[in-house]
């Protein structure tokens, strides 16, 4: 008989998995709360403008590609996508300008513009970053560590790349000019990482980006969700939108199935979560056990912090303005040190996303689309009013701050605007604390020492996402949906 299987969460994990399962002749539903899907690559369109919830920064095309592989199609017939050059362009109040991409003469050239001695030190970290590349990605990115025996195995390498070191501690000792310290380590924000604590492991997100490029979905990123869904609908599978699941239903230590806001109950040989972990486990799994016992432990632990995004349309085309671009501020440690320790700061570094320049297509004839995201304390650590007074000011101080640095007379050129907060990933995702990267990716929270891609006692429920093993980003999402698809077709 065909094996079922239900997937909680249309986000990029849940669909990932879902085709691999689809296409294994598995027949799979997923579920999803949300109107449309995409989890937190969610978008909305308005007045003639499209925005993009995020994510925005598209790196490893192949570990997409070879979705549609499975099943003898291809990518192409359903996503476009387009090159991003430079990768970012990085912006520090002093008017400096550093842009980062895979050109190896320009990026020598630009390093050598801050500091000549650096472009050898430059050549070094490339090396180590290639290293931990092949050791974290190539080899372990897409493998369930279901005990620590694994963990074990992978030491040795953790050892030799020294994954015990911060990335920015790593970067630090092969260029000395900080600039070049802050350009070679703030990846790790992007997928809620503190370059200050957050394993050197995670340098090889430098080489995923110089070798596969950093790409942008034609129409926005809700078009590649948009192909990743009808490519499982194609495979014959079922997406269910709009019907919040309430309770994963058991029975002894197996997962039966799934009930729904709605009252749908859906029955299951398999069930998966790409949900929010501590609402999966203290919520989703309130009538079991286990659900109390592991959202004890999750309450423990570190959790990466939110975002506060705003999101504008303008009139005009800002061509001087990258597609992506970062505004570094006055402080990096100390800022980081607040954002992670609970402070909400008066100054702070923007990720400043302009998609309009790369597709003219997001935005209505003459106009620019865009969106200024500021790391932020999650809400377990920072009390403030995000849905009143204080997230209109913030929101304002953001646009002020990228008017002054990069965008002049743009407040006045501004045509519509709204902000996401904290509060809004805790109430549309039912993100724990209104975490926007689930668990922070420091290396006691790694691995074998992340949610399990498969749950240690109901044997047939499993995880996919930014909380499992790899973590964040699509990439590690996407690798998390082929390592919980191995135990699962096992």
């Amino acid at each position: 008989m065909t094996r079922t299987a239900i997937v909680i969460g249309a986000g990029f994990g849940g669909l990932a998995l879902a085709i691999r399962l689809q296409s294994a002749g598995v027949e799979t539903t997923v579920v999803e709360a949300r109107d449309k899907p995409g989890g937190r690559a969610y978008h909305w369109q308005k007045d003639g403008f499209t925005f993009d919830a995020g994510p925005t920064v598209i790196t490893d095309p192949p570990c997409l590609e070879e979705l549609w592989a499975l099943s003898g199609q291809d990518m192409a017939a359903d996503v476009d996508l387009m090159p991003v050059m430079p990768f970012y362009r990085l912006n520090w109040p002093d008017g400096t300008n550093f842009d980062y991409s895979n050109d190896e003469a320009a990026l020598r050239a630009e390093i050598a513009k801050l500091h000549p001695a650096d472009v050898e030190g430059y050549d070094r970290f490339l090396t180590y970053s290639k290293g931990v590349y092949e050791q974290g990605y190539v080899k372990l990115g897409t493998v369930a560590f279901l005990d620590f025996a694994a963990m074990i195995k992978a030491a040795p390498a953790l050892m030799k790349y020294q994954a015990w070191r911060s990335v920015y501690s790593i970067v630090s000792s092969y260029v000395q000019d900080e600039r070049l310290r802050q350009a070679l380590s703030f990846h790790t924000l992007l997928v809620g990482g503190n370059p200050m604590t957050t394993s050197a492991i995670y340098a090889l997100i430098h080489t995923i980006e110089k070798d596969g490029g950093v790409w942008f979905a034609r129409g926005g990123t809700n078009k590649l969700v948009g192909g990743l869904a009808r490519l499982f609908e194609r495979l014959g599978g079922t997406l269910r939108l709009g019907d919040p699941v309430t309770k994963i239903d058991t029975a002894g230590d197996r997962a039966t199935g799934v009930t729904t806001q709605s009252g749908w109950h859906g029955d299951a040989d398999m069930v998966a979560c790409n949900g929010d972990l501590m609402h999966s486990y203290r919520t989703l799994l309130a009538d079991h056990p286990r659900g109390a016992k592991v959202a004890k432990g999750l309450s423990r632990k570190r959790w990466s912090p939110s975002l506060f995004v705003v999101h504008f349309g303008a009139k005009g085309i800002y061509p001087d303005v990258a597609h992506h671009s970062i505004l570094f501020g006055p402080r990096y440690k100390g800022l980081l040190d607040d954002i992670y320790g609970g402070v909400v700061p008066e100054d702070f570094s923007l990720y400043l996303h302009h998609p309009s320049i790369t597709d003219p297509g997001m935005a209505p004839s003459g106009h620019s689309t865009f969106y200024a995201l500021a790391p932020v304390a999650h809400l377990g650590k920072a009390k403030a009013d995000w849905d009143g007074e204080f997230g209109e000011r913030f929101a304002d101080a953001i646009l002020g701050e990228v008017e002054r640095r990069v965008a002049p007379g743009l407040r006045a050129n501004l045509v519509t605007r709204f902000h996401y907060t904290p509060a809004d990933f805790g109430r549309d995702l039912s993100a724990h604390l209104g975490s926007a990267f689930s668990l922070e990716p420091v290396l006691w929270q790694s691995a074998w020492f992340r949610a399990h891609n498969r749950d240690d006692v109901i044997s047939n429920l499993y995880f996919v996402g930014a909380g499992t093993h790899p973590g964040a980003g699509i990439p590690g999402v996407v690798g998390s949906a082929k390592a919980t698809a191995a135990l699962m077709l096992e």
